[in-house]
């Protein structure tokens, strides 16, 4: 696969993916014969109203206009599924070697500005993905501090899923909650201008408090940080006990290869593995980081030429 034309667009400048996208040929110049779209989003019947933007898109009502053959959407994990065959050894980091040549079923788990989750089912010869919208799924808590971490987001959420702690925004929950509770720290401290603010001197609140974690000289950051690698790791088992995963877990999405330090630091395998009689189970399999940011597009393009040569 060879990427070309790439570009990089704010989708919250645009009313709609068409806008989007006629943005893009313009700038490009490009004439597209098919497309595909990875959607961060549940697609049914070719169609998806996307969770954190008001844009529902239609694949009939992108062929209309552009007047591609095949035009196809797909979820933005389930894509990601699609572009692992793509990927070198250079683009994957290890956390948990496994059991060497296991095979099976694999999943993956994305945090980034949502918690996205997909599957890849092994017929004995081939994966084959599918999505999930399994980041919505109900929040657990396992520790009296969860609890109270419970109660707090319900106050403000109601409903409380697990994208709610594993994500960019989650970050942000779990140092305000933590702050909340009685932390040594504040926004100043970390550089922003009041709790809860989404930007911090112009950056992503989530991305400060995880570099002054790093850096260690903010203690509430590095509880937060902690947390944030534990609860990581609980979902990632959990993902990888319903998939049985003997294929691998993957963890993809912007948060976890900026954070390769935290997720090889204790707290996420120890979570992960604390399933009790299925810890033996989970040291079977293997779990990666996936480093290249460009796997949903590899995706996306392989998805698009199984629809058009299946």
């Amino acid at each position: 696969l060879r990427l070309d034309q790439e570009r990089r667009l704010p989708s919250g400048a645009f009313a709609s993916l068409e806008d989007l996208v006629r943005h893009y040929l313009v700038e490009t110049g490009a004439v597209p014969a098919s497309a595909a779209f990875a959607v961060a989003g549940p697609v049914h019947a070719g169609r998806s109203q996307i969770t954190n933007l008001p844009w529902v898109i239609d694949q009939g009502r992108l062929r209309a206009e552009f007047g591609w053959a095949p035009v196809c959407l797909l979820n933005d994990l389930e894509a990601v599924a699609w572009g692992i065959p793509a990927l070198g050894p250079e683009d994957l980091t290890v956390l948990q070697p496994g059991e060497e040549g296991a095979q099976g079923n694999a999943c993956i788990m994305a945090a980034g500005t949502g918690l996205g989750e997909a599957g890849l089912f092994w017929d004995g010869q081939h994966h084959h993905p599918f999505a999930t919208e399994g980041g919505h799924a109900d929040f657990a808590p396992a520790t009296a501090r969860e609890d109270a971490l419970l109660g707090w987001l319900r106050q403000r959420h109601g409903h409380v899923s697990w994208e709610r702690l594993v994500s960019g925004p989650g970050i942000c929950n779990l140092y305000e909650f933590l702050l909340a509770m009685g932390g040594d720290a504040d926004v100043g401290q970390v550089g922003g201008q009041g709790l809860g603010v989404p930007e911090v001197a112009g950056k992503d609140l989530a991305a400060v408090i995880a570099a002054r974690a790093a850096l260690g000289d903010c203690p509430l950051c590095v509880e937060t940080m902690a947390l944030f690698a534990s609860l990581y790791g609980r979902e990632a088992g959990n993902l990888a006990l319903k998939h049985m995963a003997l294929g691998g877990v993957y963890l993809a999405g912007g948060i976890a290869p900026k954070n390769l330090d935290l997720l090889r630091g204790p707290g996420f395998l120890d979570a992960f593995l604390d399933k009790g009689r299925m810890a033996p189970l989970l040291r079977r399999m293997p779990v990666r980081v996936i480093l290249n940011p460009q796997t949903p597009l590899f995706g996306a393009a392989r998805y698009l030429h199984n629809q058009a040569f299946p």
